[in-house]
């Protein structure tokens, strides 16, 4: 392709780009159709975001069917929808029923609703005489004839009309022995009358009375559709359940506490956006122009996708998303160091960047798809917010992965096509100098070792002080966390904590009540054992005297607790052994994959340390902290392996040792620089987040330090103690005989002591 035909196909790309940007900008702002679908404002938010009430129950009775789960959730979902149209109901599991409902403010009034058994009834007109200021008057009433539990079966059919060929759609009925007598005399007394079907006192059907029927079936017909039948059927149903229902979990959240949430967190990700952008310019000059260009388009792709996706943004959501920013700028680092490496080797621009992105391909694609390995854990095991983080930080990963690979790649194209040919607009190569990496490994090894033993040797202390070995949220031990919010003017001293704190434990009957001042001083946190409704009531009550101005709830059973707990380690579990096996295939050595996995073990058990020695809070958010810090240590582990990959084609018999040195050196700026600009996200989140994100950017902060750290001083000298120690392998006896310097500087001679002993002659 000529120089002229390639102008013309980098303008028109251009072009297209900045038109499907500002498309983009368009639709996320503004919105498209009447219904504005795209805009920001649309994306549905989770109940911690948008306030309102969350509630899970499980279904208990004997006998328990599929169908009769799935009529309870239709039950519910008519009547939650009276509260708000956005509110849903699902089935989670084999006996679990979900509850969201958006934007309510009263939600105790909505617990105590939901609890009550919904009424089914068939009743038939009656004429009843009543006397009102001396006059007798008829007036028309209705008269029960039979409930709900009289009915034996309710379904939907379809039938065609053999006159004109048209299908009808039904509801077939069935009557118990008893439910049998009685319809049969209302139908009997009631031809051409209907008789009106009751549910929690709405009329949802009223058919007429064709004849009487006397066998005990029967059915209802002019059905619009055959959902309208099955939904009629269902709903008649629902009236004679074995069904009820144990409430295991209810969250009720602030919608303000929501707004202050996506504010902060907004902030915090257009500061750290900023010092990202700060960060990459000084390093990689006009590449690093572009990687922030790339970066807003991921950006705003994320947004596109949210909406597209129907995806709910959760506030550990958010947290995903600050996090994803940080992260996707690890795939522009490696391009662009690579670029740098090829220049100092002495090539030309052009081919530097052909053999930067070409070598680049394998480690960002080797690395992202190891994260995506614990974001799928994260969306099976998890639920709820753990799912909701999974998510979007899914999607951050599969878009940084496009940005880096083809937005990245034709702006750095264009811009050498344009003009920017002369190396020093690619930046400066900084040289580390290759040191002992495998000998500094064992040095990191102790030092992680003492803080890992601190970590488990405080636990006892811990069950002493707190009463359990770490400091288990609501989450992870269930009971009841209320966050009252007093008056901005009324600060939480020490006066008002007491005696919140005595109230709570007045209503609880229980001593073990903990409490926290958050925002300012005007905001507690109290966690205390489960309450129930009518004591959740009577607590909001007192509050209310204390000028309290809200009072948010979250009650978790101990059953949901348990489970969570158990989940945290089966997630952790699969996810180690997913990438172990990842990592063996594509490197086809089980060496890479075991030092990998003993490296994230490290990791995990400094972040556990983390939470130990700091007693930090241990809830449904350290699933999810957990498996990021695996994800984001693998990817840099990765990087060197794939260096280590990569060298071994060329490395001499007794020369591994330096391989895996100048294997972690020719990385190392790249680990330093993808640390710092993902640390740089979460601090941000760290110091401007709401108190339910501090602690997870904290241990996230911890587990990114140390997983760079083991990435360095770990995996690479782990290899290295495989590859020469365990195994027949061609490296071993070379490497042995390097490290020993046998044959340099020793030497065979004779023993000058020994007596020469005389031949003797032959005769």
């Amino acid at each position: 392709m000529n120089r002229r035909n390639k102008t013309g196909k980098y303008i028109a790309g251009l072009i297209l780009l900045v038109a499907l940007c500002a498309f983009g900008i368009f639709i996320t702002t503004k919105g498209i159709t009447k219904q504005k679908i795209g805009r920001v404002s649309n994306i549905d938010l989770g109940l911690d975001l948008a306030g309102g009430v969350s509630i899970t129950y499980e279904v208990e009775g004997k006998n328990v069917s599929d169908s009769d789960i799935d009529d309870t959730v239709y039950k519910l979902q008519k009547r939650v929808e009276g509260y708000s149209t956005e509110a849903e109901v699902y089935r989670q599991g084999s006996n679990r029923i979900n509850i969201e409902i958006p934007g309510v403010t009263d939600a105790n009034k909505i617990l105590d609703e939901l609890g009550k058994p919904g009424t089914l009834t068939f009743a038939v007109p009656k004429e009843v005489k009543v006397k009102e200021n001396g006059k007798t008057t008829t007036q028309s009433t209705l008269d029960t004839i039979l409930s709900g539990k009289n009915v034996k079966e309710a379904k939907a059919v379809t039938n065609e009309d053999p006159t004109t060929g048209k299908k009808e759609y039904l509801v077939a009925l069935e009557f118990d022995a008893k439910g049998t007598k009685a319809f049969a005399k209302a139908t009997k007394e009631n031809i051409g009358n209907p008789i009106y079907i009751i549910y929690d006192d709405q009329v949802i059907s009223a058919p007429n009375v064709q004849e009487a029927i006397t066998k005990g079936e029967c059915t209802i017909d002019g059905m619009e559709s055959f959902e309208a039948a099955e939904n009629l059927a269902s709903s008649i149903r629902i009236g004679s359940l074995p069904v009820e229902l144990k409430e295991l979990r209810s969250n009720v959240v602030s919608a303000k506490l929501g707004v202050n949430a996506i504010e902060s967190t907004v902030k915090a990700g257009i500061i750290g956006f900023g010092i990202v952008c700060l960060i990459m310019i000084g390093f990689y000059a006009a590449p690093g122009v572009i990687a922030c260009v790339a970066l807003a388009i991921y950006m705003l792709m994320t947004l596109l996708a949210l909406n597209g996706f129907n995806a709910t943004l959760t506030l550990p959501g958010l947290a995903g998303i600050v996090l994803g920013i940080g992260m996707a700028v690890d795939a522009n680092v490696i391009i662009y160091a690579r670029i740098q490496e090829e220049i100092a080797a002495g090539k030309s621009v052009a081919a530097a960047i052909k053999a930067g992105f070409s070598k680049a391909a394998s480690a960002i694609i080797d690395g992202n798809v190891t994260t995506l390995i614990a974001v799928v854990v994260l969306w099976l095991k998890g639920s709820g917010t753990v799912k909701g983080f999974a998510q979007t930080l899914g999607m951050s990963v599969l878009i940084s992965m496009f940005t880096a690979l083809v937005i990245s790649r034709f702006l750095v194209y264009a811009a050498y096509h344009f003009g920017l040919r002369d190396p020093k607009w690619y930046g400066k190569l900084r040289n580390v100098k290759t040191r002992d990496f495998v000998r500094a490994g064992k040095k990191y090894a102790v030092i992680a070792g003492v803080i890992i033993i601190a970590g488990l040797a405080i636990l006892p202390f811990n069950k002493g002080k707190i009463g359990t070995i770490l400091n288990y949220d609501l989450e992870f031990s269930g009971g009841t966390a209320s966050t009252i919010t007093f008056q901005e003017k009324q600060k939480v001293n020490n006066e008002l904590e007491k005696k919140v704190v005595a109230a709570y434990e007045k209503v609880s009957k229980s001593s073990s009540v903990q409490s926290q001042k958050v925002k300012a001083n005007n905001q507690m946190v109290i966690k205390s054992v489960e309450l129930n409704l009518t004591q959740r009531k009577q607590i909001e009550k007192t509050m209310k005297k204390c000028g309290a101005k809200s009072v948010t709830t979250e009650n978790i059973s101990s059953t949901i607790s348990n489970e969570m707990q158990k989940d945290a380690f089966i997630s952790v579990a699969i996810s180690a052994v997913c990438m172990l096996i990842y990592i063996a295939i594509r490197f086809k050595d089980i060496k890479f994959g075991s030092s990998a996995i003993i490296a994230l073990l490290n990791d995990v058990l400094l972040v556990f340390a983390a939470y130990s020695i700091g007693r930090l809070a241990v809830g449904g958010t350290f699933i999810a902290c957990m498996l990021t810090i695996i994800g984001y240590s693998i990817n840099s582990t990765i990087i060197i392996f794939d260096r280590i990959r990569e060298n071994m084609k060329n490395v001499k018999p007794g020369h591994l040792k330096e391989l895996v040195n100048e294997s972690i050196a020719h990385t190392f700026v790249r680990t330093i620089n993808t640390t710092l600009t993902t640390f740089a996200m979460v601090f941000v989140l760290f110091l401007m987040g709401v108190s339910s994100l501090k602690e997870f950017a904290l241990t996230l902060m911890v587990g990114v330090v140390g997983g760079a750290f083991s990435s360095v001083f770990l995996t690479g000298p782990l290899w290295y103690l495989m590859k020469t120690r365990f195994g027949k392998d061609r490296y071993v006896t070379v490497e042995k005989a390097t490290e020993n310097e046998v044959g340099q500087k020793q030497k065979i001679t004779a023993n000058p002591n020994r007596k020469k002993k005389k031949k003797k002659r032959k005769k």
